[in-house]
């Protein structure tokens, strides 16, 4: 089964993204309580929020995408935290954002 709402994704797709999305916000919300340097919490809170917000939000497919790739991109700016639970959380990040975003271009052809 379709919905109109959702571009024409089946609903399981839609259901997938969904945890994909919450998923994301998990790893990165399990950074902000570890020990790591200033700047890197910057970049890493800022993308928690909107994922935050796309894992909470009832956004359109769309939208999601654009946000999850202004996550992926502050993500790029960081390469290592220091703390190596917070790297793992930051590199499971990055691969949900690519997977995200691949299976939504995906959805789209």
């Amino acid at each position: 089964m379709t919905d109109s709402s959702n571009g024409g994704r089946p609903d399981d797709a839609d259901d997938e993204l969904r945890e994909r999305t919450r998923e994301l916000h998990r790893h990165l919300e399990a950074t902000a309580e570890l020990p790591i340097d200033r700047e890197t919490n910057r970049w890493l809170g800022e993308a928690e929020a909107i994922a935050a917000d796309v894992a909470t939000a009832s956004l359109d497919e769309a939208t999601v995408l654009e946000r999850v790739e202004k996550v992926r991109g502050l993500l790029s700016e960081v390469d290592e935290t220091g703390h190596e639970a917070a790297d793992d959380h930051l590199e499971t990040a990055k691969r949900l954002c690519t997977t995200i975003l691949e299976d939504g271009d995906s959805a789209g052809a």
